[in-house]
């Protein structure tokens, strides 16, 4: 079947092509299937009021931005987006530099209790956030780190590390001996090995888990409303719950919140779609 698939279409028999075309008439069908909500949240979130009442469904039947003023003024959603900002951006940096000092450490350098302390991290991956979220909640309220920005990015952090240093440690153990052998020949200290030779070898690790990890905090519920009360620090996620309690018939400035939520990380994603799928790839085939 692989060789059928990297083969001309000219090339290929009846049999394969009619695999080959049932294979993209379902992929079509699912991306489909898979793009028409977002579609509709955009339809109806730059239609009128009116029309979103008479004809919901109607796909771009008619323009106006009188939705997405509601929802960025009246919903308070121009606070929710930077308070998603404040919170998605240092926790996915502090995320990436440590995961990559981690991977780094554990698949380079030799000390004693390597493999033991990699697997103590490996088993951050299977103990489920809900085992210790109440507990952790007390922790940081006895450290006075609740309703601030540190220690909602502290949390949020700490469910990405184990997977992070999980993902760069396969990009820095497939890493060829020779190179750094011969920087260490060249008189290299072990930090300008990692800096100059091994970490330019790694960025599309770096940039798919930094955009994995963007997305996974961007898109967090339960961290921000547990671990900041007060209402000060709310992202969009949380916004958007409080904003649908008080609008459960009006949809037009619902799905205008749900687009101002989502259009972000769709930029994003599409910008950074192809070190994104390298990255993962690579990872998938190293790990």
């Amino acid at each position: 079947m692989s060789t059928q698939v990297g083969r001309p279409w000219s090339r290929l028999d009846a049999r394969g092509r009619t695999r080959l075309t049932t294979k993209h008439v379902l992929l079509g069908a699912v991306s489909l299937l898979m793009l028409f909500p977002v579609v509709l949240t955009i339809s109806t979130a730059l239609k009128t009021p009116q029309d979103v009442k008479v004809n919901p469904f109607g796909l771009f039947s008619s323009f106006s931005t009188e939705n997405i003023e509601t929802a960025w003024t009246t919903g308070e959603f121009d606070s929710y987006l930077l308070n998603s900002f404040l919170l998605s951006v240092p926790s996915t940096l502090l995320v990436v530099v440590l995961s990559t000092l981690g991977g780094y450490a554990f698949a380079r350098l030799p000390f004693p209790g390597r493999s033991v302390a990699f697997y103590l991290v490996v088993v951050g991956l299977l103990v489920p956030f809900f085992t210790y979220m109440i507990p952790l909640y007390f922790q940081l309220r006895g450290m006075g780190l609740l309703d601030s920005l540190v220690g909602v990015n502290l949390v949020l952090a700490s469910t990405g590390v184990s997977f992070g240093t999980f993902f760069m440690r396969a990009f820095f153990a497939d890493l060829p001996n020779e190179l750094e052998q011969a920087a260490r020949m060249d008189g290299a200290s072990e930090w300008q090995i990692f800096l100059r030779v091994m970490l330019p070898l790694t960025t599309s690790g770096i940039g798919a888990l930094a955009v994995y990890t963007f997305l996974q905090n961007w898109n967090n519920f339960i961290v921000p409303l547990l671990y900041a009360p007060g209402g000060e620090l709310r992202p969009l996620t949380t916004g958007l719950y409080l904003f649908l309690g008080g609008r459960s018939v009006d949809i037009g400035p619902l799905a205008a919140g749900t687009l101002i939520t989502i259009l972000p990380v769709i930029v994003l994603f599409l910008a950074m779609q192809r070190q994104v799928t390298a990255g993962f790839l690579s990872g998938a085939v190293k790990g």
